[in-house]
């Protein structure tokens, strides 16, 4: 549901996943060197595309932290934007559970 300038724009971005960040943005901010190297960040697309119905979808979550290519501040204030409009009301499924659901 994003316009198509914006699709253009983030059909090949990478993401830097960390959950050192993700935790360091409510505070925890002491690791250890041993730390530090069991939790480097983790590259994905932020585009994907579904292997048998070819439908993409945005890959964020609170570890997505950096854009290759982009400034910290850019790459933050895009996965934030990202963030809001995926999570519009419009997209997010909210379940009533009742009973034999599972």
């Amino acid at each position: 549901a994003l316009d198509d300038e914006t699709k253009a724009e983030i059909a090949d971005m990478i993401c830097e996943h960390s959950l050192m960040y993700s935790r360091g943005s409510l505070g925890f901010l002491d690791y250890t060197d041993e730390e530090k190297q069991m939790f480097k960040p983790v590259l994905q697309r932020l585009v994907r595309t579904h292997p048998v119905h070819g439908r993409k979808s945005l890959y964020l979550s609170s570890h997505a932290g950096a854009i290759r290519g982009m400034s910290m501040p850019e790459a933050r204030l895009l996965l934030r934007d990202l963030t809001e409009h995926a999570t519009s009301p419009e997209f997010v499924y909210v379940h009533k559970w009742t009973v034999h659901d599972l």
